[in-house]
């Protein structure tokens, strides 16, 4: 499918909904369709997207600009329809082969109507492509642009129907507002939240970026990390067996270890294999990952602390440590530790770090995690962000659906 995303300006310009832009035509293009930007201002950012600069499609170009002064004092001109006809000419040139058009704040914003117009003129034509109107702020219902707005066209545009066209937004508020201004059931709204990209808010590496959609580590709910060797005295088993009882709480609950096999005991070879079967057996496949079965070199530290950051929990189950590095770091990344009880981590932890007896039933061990997890509001909300708030996940739930169905 090709796919033209329009705004009055494209990125290198600084600003909440070119930075949207960008993440849209990056996963758009990720997921093979043709993506193409149209803008006022802006530059080439990404290899996969072309951005065509149309200067009258901005907001700041000296011909606008004119007109919007005068279109703010409730003065339509014939200024304004030679604008509206030059934009509309460019504009169905570049969009001719096109099967989509989102047009980013166009319908909502006054920021150069005879753009709005041009496009609302054209989009009924025969061949146009279908119209995704999303829009990010209204200018009907925002109190510094009432003086702006004015009775009859063209501002009336930002309060039409446009029957035919899909309109996005990016809030629940403003569905609410959307459907009182224009006059159409907030069922007929869709709401496309924005969203974070933990790849570049976390300037993971690229090992750990291959990992994480390898494994498909940003759909785990809770995300635990154990971040040790493949060696009896770990206790991973134990692991093993309270992440089997999470699942019952947390259906997407994952386990990441971390670490190879003991590098000093060749019976660490026989204990990596005794947990691969312990993993078959309790059916966690998918749900417990080692990396030692994905690649035999050694993760950088840079990959570990990438995972620190990912990561909802630090599972140590140890039962033996001389001191327990992995609590210090995970204090660091501001996780919570559920970690065994023994002298030196009480030591680390003092009252701080949720202990669990090493013989104690692994289904109460599941049952305190939960609790805290589900009690403590900083950890709800980061596991909630995670899931719902990530541009990945956001493309996933909303945006692809989106296009599948304006296609057919």
């Amino acid at each position: 499918m090709k796919i033209a995303l329009l705004h009055y300006s494209a990125p290198p310009v600084v600003g909440g909904v070119e930075s949207v832009l960008a993440h849209h035509a990056n996963l758009m293009a990720k997921s093979n369709h043709e993506v193409i930007i149209l803008a006022g201002r802006g530059e080439a950012f990404e290899g996969r997207v072309g951005v065509h600069i149309l200067p009258k499609l901005g907001s700041r170009h000296p011909e606008v600009m004119t007109v919007k002064a005068l279109l703010d004092k409730g003065k339509y001109t014939p200024s304004f329809d030679k604008l509206r006809k030059e934009i509309k000419d460019d504009l169905l040139a570049e969009i001719n082969d096109c099967d989509v058009l989102i047009a980013h704040n166009v319908a909502s914003l006054h920021k150069n109507l005879a753009l709005t117009a041009a496009i609302h003129e054209s989009y009924t034509l025969p061949g146009f492509p279908k119209l995704i109107l999303w829009h990010h702020d209204l200018a009907w219902s925002t109190p510094r642009y009432r003086n702006d707005m004015h009775d009859g066209y063209p501002w009336n545009l930002l309060c039409d129907e446009w029957p035919g066209a899909v309109h996005v937004v990016v809030s629940e508020f403003r569905r609410q507002q959307l459907s009182q201004i224009i006059g159409i059931s907030k069922e007929a709204i869709r709401v496309v939240t924005n969203g974070v990209d933990l790849k570049t808010f976390f300037k993971l590496e690229p090992q750990t970026v291959q990992l994480v959609e390898q494994l498909n580590l940003i759909q785990a709910d809770p995300l635990f990390l154990l971040p040790v060797r493949l060696t009896p005295r770990k206790n991973i088993e134990l692991a093993l067996r309270v992440i089997a009882e999470l699942l019952k709480i947390f259906p997407q609950a994952v386990l990441l270890v971390t670490g190879p096999e003991g590098p000093h005991n060749p019976n660490n070879v026989i204990y990596k294999q005794k947990l691969l079967d312990l993993r078959k057996d309790l059916k966690l496949e998918g749900t417990v990952h080692f990396l030692a079965e994905i690649t035999p070199r050694f993760i950088p530290d840079s990959v570990i602390a990438d995972f620190y950051r990912l990561a909802d929990a630090l599972l140590f189950p140890s039962c033996e440590e001389g001191f327990g590095i992995p609590l210090i770091e995970a204090a660091v990344s501001s996780m919570p530790v559920f970690c065994a009880n023994l002298p030196v981590l009480h030591e680390l932890g003092g009252e701080d770090v949720s202990y669990f007896k090493l013989g104690a039933d692994p289904n109460a061990i599941a049952g305190m995690i939960a609790h805290r997890l589900q009690r403590e509001a900083t950890s709800r909300w980061a596991r909630r962000a995670k899931q719902i708030y990530t541009w990945d996940s956001i493309y996933i739930t909303c945006i692809a659906p989106l296009l599948k169905e304006v296609k057919t």
